[in-house]
C-alpha cells in the first residue's frame, strides 16, 4: 500500500481472510495512477516542504521540491499536482498548482469542497463568449410558431431566498365533455422556463451545463449549471417580464386523474412573484393583510387549493409513500460563520407546488414513453432482497403486526406508516422504512418510481439546474416536431465506467423484460442514452457529497465554540460501537461511543436496530431521547462526539427506557420529489497546526474543562462491546 494512492485503480491477489471471513488482499500491480489534484495545507518542517492531504484517504505526505512552492506560504491551502508518484521507499512528490489561501479565510470550505469531488467551477471561455451574444430580452422573432399566454396569469411560487425562477403556475375551473358526459374538474398549466431554445445542443454551454449536470447548492453560495446571464436573467421567469417557456396543459378531474394533457412552447409573463410563506398566509385567512395586497390572485390560489386537494386524493388512492421529514436550513453571517441552523418547514404552499410538478412530470414521462422516443426517465426501485428481508425482520421484532410481502408495493409502506403514526416509535419505523428504499437513478429504461407509485416518471420542471431536465425538453420539442433528437457526442466514458453501464442495462433489461435482441443501431442509441443516464446519476451524487462535507465542516466549527454545553437530543442511528444523537436545539449530529453509554455491556440487536445493556435493560435506539454534553469536536476527521449527562450515581438515566417520538429525521428534499436519501457521510478535514492525528491541546483543555464542569467521578472501566 505504500506504494499507492487513494483512487489509484490497481490489481489485487486474495491471500486469506480475516477472523470475521472478510477478504485480505495484496496489490500486485497498479493498472493507473489517478490523475486527481490533491488540497491540503503546505507545512515546512526540519527545512523540507510538504503538503499534508486534507483528505485523510490519502495517507501520504506530498513532498514539495524547494522550486516547486509557487508564491505558496506556510500553511496555507494549495493544490497539488503529482510529479512523481510513490514508491516502495519513497513519497510521492508533487508542486504546487494552485494557492486557494489561508485555512480560515470566508468560504474556504467551498473552495476545497468543489476541488476535493472535481466539481466544475469556472465556465470556459468559450462558454463565456457565447453567454454575451445572447440578447439580453426576448425578441420578437424568438416568439414565433409560440402560444402567447401573456394574458394567462401565471405566477412563480418559490422560497424567500430563490434567485431563479423556473416554473410558474395556473389554475381555474374546468368542465370536460358535454351534456350528459360533461365532468367537473380543474385546468392546470405549468410552464417551465426553455432552456433548450437558447442552449443548443452540443454549443459551448451545453458541454459546460453536461460536464456539471446539476447546480450545486452551498450555504451562501450556488455553483449553477448554466451561466449568470441564462439562470438569472433569460431564462429566469422574473415577475412582468415575457419570457419563452415550455407548457404543460393539463385537464385534472375531481378525483386527481389526469385525463387529458398537451404540450406546447409559449411566451408568458409572469403577474407575480409569491413566496410559500405568503401563499400559506393568503390561504389561511383570505381576509388577512397578505391576501388584501394580493386581491387580483386571490382567487387563482384558491383554485390552485382546489386541484391539490384532489391531486392529493389521486396520491392516497394509489398509495404513494408521504413520510413527513424535516429539512434544515444553515444561516451564515458575512464571514461565513454559521449564526444557527432553522427548520425549514413545509406548509401548504410547498405541497400544492410539489404535486403540481409531480403532475408535469408524469405528464412528460408518458409522451416520452407514448411516442416510443428513447430519453431520460427518473427511475427509483424498490428495496433489495438483502433490505427486504433486513426490514421484515425488524417489523416483526418490533410487534407491529404488519410486515411487507416479497413483491411489496408502495401501498404497504404508507400503510404501515399511517398505522404507526401515533406510536412513541413512530420515528424509528418511519427510519426504517425510508432506509430499506434504493436512491434514484436516470436512465433510459423505465421501470417505474416506487416512492412516488408511478409507471413512469421523468423530471421536466427544472432545466435551469438539472441537465436530465433539459434533454426532456428537447425529446419533447423533437416528438412535437415529428423529428428524432440525437444526443451530441458525448465523453468516452472509462472502462470502470463502461462496465457499471453494461451491468446497470443488464439489470433493468431483465427487470423489466426488455427483448435481448436488439438492432446495432438501438444499441448504440441506448449505450449514449445509457452513458448520458448514468453520467447525471453520478454528478448528481457528486453535487449531494460536495454540500453535505461543507455543511460538515461548517457544523463541526460551529460546534466547536460549544464544547462542555449540555443539549438535548434524540438518537437518528444505532450502531454496534455507539448512538448517533441529533440535538433538538442545533439540528446538529454527534457520536455517543458505546463506551460513554454507562458501565454495563452493550449488546446491538440489528433486528429491532437498538443497543441494549444487559444488567439494566436500558435501550438506546432510533428515537430515544436523551441529554449529552459535545464533549470533543474532531475538524480534521469531521467528527463531533457526545457524552451522556449522567446522574447523581454515575449510571445512565432509567427514563431513557422509554422511547418517544421525537423529530423527524432530516432528509433532502424538491418540490418536485422527495425519496432521494443519499447515504451520509463524514469527510475529513484539517485545521490542526500539526499533522499528527492527536487531539490538539485545546481539545485536551476544552475536554478536561468540561469534565470538571459536571462534577462528576470517573466511573471503573467496564467491558464493552465494540
Amino acid at each position: 500500500m505504500r506504494a499507492v494512492l487513494h483512487k489509484d485503480r490497481v490489481k489485487v491477489r486474495i491471500v486469506r481472510s480475516d477472523r470475521k471471513g472478510r477478504p485480505e488482499g495484496r496489490v500486485v500491480e497498479i493498472l493507473e495512477r489517478s490523475n486527481q489534484p490533491i488540497i491540503g495545507r503546505l507545512l515546512q518542517e526540519s527545512g523540507v516542504w510538504l503538503v499534508a492531504p486534507e483528505d485523510k484517504r490519502y495517507g501520504q505526505d506530498v513532498l514539495i521540491p524547494k522550486g516547486a512552492t509557487s508564491v505558496a506560504k506556510p500553511g496555507q491551502v494549495v493544490v497539488v499536482e503529482l510529479v512523481e508518484p510513490p514508491a516502495l521507499f519513497g513519497q510521492p512528490v508533487g508542486r504546487i498548482k494552485e494557492v486557494l489561501g489561508e485555512v480560515d479565510d470566508p468560504g474556504m470550505e467551498i473552495e476545497i469542497a468543489v476541488r476535493k469531488y472535481s466539481v466544475p467551477h469556472e465556465f470556459s471561455d468559450a462558454c463565456i463568449a457565447l453567454a454575451r451574444t445572447l440578447p439580453d430580452k426576448v425578441r420578437l422573432q424568438d416568439q414565433q410558431d409560440r402560444i402567447d399566454l401573456t394574458d394567462v396569469p401565471l405566477v412563480t411560487i418559490d422560497g424567500e431566498d430563490a434567485r431563479d425562477f423556473d416554473d410558474a403556475v395556473y389554475c381555474e375551473q374546468a368542465v370536460s365533455g358535454r351534456g350528459r358526459n360533461a365532468r367537473k374538474g380543474w385546468r392546470l398549466l405549468v410552464a417551465i422556463a426553455d432552456v433548450s431554445h437558447y442552449v443548443d445542443t452540443g454549443s459551448a454551454i451545453d458541454i459546460d451545463a453536461y460536464e456539471r449536470a446539476t447546480s450545486v447548492y452551498f450555504p451562501r453560495r450556488v455553483i449553477p449549471m448554466l451561466p449568470e446571464k441564462l439562470s438569472n436573467g433569460l431564462c429566469s421567469l422574473n415577475p412582468e417580464v415575457d419570457r419563452l417557456c415550455m407548457v404543460c396543459d393539463m385537464f385534472i378531474s375531481t378525483d386527481g386523474d389526469v385525463e387529458a394533457y398537451q404540450f406546447f412552447p409559449a411566451v408568458m409573463w409572469s403577474h407575480a412573484r409569491f413566496t410559500y410563506t405568503e401563499v400559506a398566509a393568503i390561504l389561511s385567512n383570505t381576509r388577512g393583510p397578505e391576501a388584501i395586497k394580493r386581491k387580483d390572485r386571490v382567487g387563482d390560489l384558491l383554485n390552485l387549493h382546489g386541484v391539490y386537494q384532489s391531486l392529493i386524493k389521486a396520491r392516497q388512492k394509489r398509495g404513494a409513500v408521504d413520510f413527513e421529514t424535516t429539512e434544515t436550513q444553515i444561516v451564515c453571517d458575512e464571514s461565513g460563520r454559521i449564526e444557527r441552523i432553522v427548520p425549514r418547514t413545509r406548509n401548504v404552499a410547498h405541497r400544492i407546488i410539489e404535486e403540481a410538478m409531480l403532475a408535469a412530470n408524469v405528464c412528460s414521462a408518458d409522451f416520452i414513453a407514448q411516442s416510443k422516443h428513447p430519453g431520460l426517465f427518473r427511475v427509483h426501485e424498490g428495496p433489495t432482497p438483502e433490505k427486504k428481508e433486513i426490514l421484515q425482520n425488524y417489523l416483526k421484532a418490533s410487534g407491529i403486526g404488519m410486515s411487507i410481502s416479497d413483491d411489496p408495493s408502495p401501498g404497504e409502506f404508507q400503510a404501515i406508516a399511517e398505522a404507526t403514526k401515533d406510536r412513541p416509535d413512530a420515528q424509528q419505523i418511519h427510519s426504517m422504512l425510508l432506509r430499506s428504499m434504493q436512491q434514484a437513478i436516470y436512465t433510459p429504461t423505465n421501470s417505474g418510481h416506487f416512492g412516488l407509485a408511478y409507471g413512469a416518471y421523468t423530471h421536466f420542471t427544472s432545466p435551469i439546474r438539472r441537465y436530465p431536465d433539459l434533454l426532456v425538453h428537447r425529446v419533447i420539442k423533437s416528438v412535437l416536431a415529428r423529428t428524432r433528437y440525437q444526443l451530441p457526442d458525448l465523453p468516452t466514458p472509462g472502462e470502470a465506467h463502461a462496465k457499471l453501464a453494461r451491468r446497470l442495462e443488464k439489470g433493468i433489461a431483465s427487470r423489466v423484460g426488455e427483448p435481448k435482441q436488439q438492432s446495432k443501431k438501438t444499441n448504440a442509441e441506448g449505450m449514449a442514452w445509457l452513458a448520458a443516464g448514468l453520467h447525471c446519476s453520478a454528478n448528481e451524487r457528486r453535487a449531494d457529497e460536495a454540500s453535505r462535507d461543507v455543511e460538515a465542516w461548517l457544523k463541526c466549527k460551529y460546534m466547536k465554540e460549544h464544547l462542555g454545553e449540555e443539549y438535548g437530543g434524540v438518537v437518528t442511528a444505532a450502531t454496534s460501537f455507539g448512538v448517533f444523537v441529533t440535538l433538538d436545539a442545533m439540528y446538529v449530529e454527534g457520536l455517543v461511543h458505546i463506551t460513554e453509554l454507562g458501565g454495563e455491556y452493550f449488546r446491538f440487536d440489528e433486528a429491532r436496530q437498538e443497543l441494549r445493556g444487559e444488567r439494566t435493560g436500558t435501550r438506546y435506539a432510533i428515537g430515544t431521547r436523551v441529554r449529552i454534553q459535545v464533549s470533543r469536536v474532531d475538524l480534521d476527521g469531521r467528527k463531533i462526539d457526545f457524552r451522556l449527562v449522567q446522574d447523581g450515581d454515575g449510571v445512565a438515566s432509567r427514563l431513557m427506557q422509554d422511547r418517544s417520538p421525537g423529530r423527524d429525521t432530516k432528509s433532502r428534499s424538491s418540490k418536485d420529489e422527495r425519496f432521494d436519501l443519499p447515504d451520509g457521510t463524514r469527510l475529513p478535514s484539517f485545521a490542526g497546526e500539526s499533522r499528527k492525528r492527536a487531539i490538539s491541546k485545546s481539545e485536551r483543555a476544552s475536554k478536561s474543562a468540561a469534565k470538571q464542569s459536571t462534577g462528576l467521578k470517573k466511573t471503573s472501566k467496564m467491558r464493552h462491546k465494540v
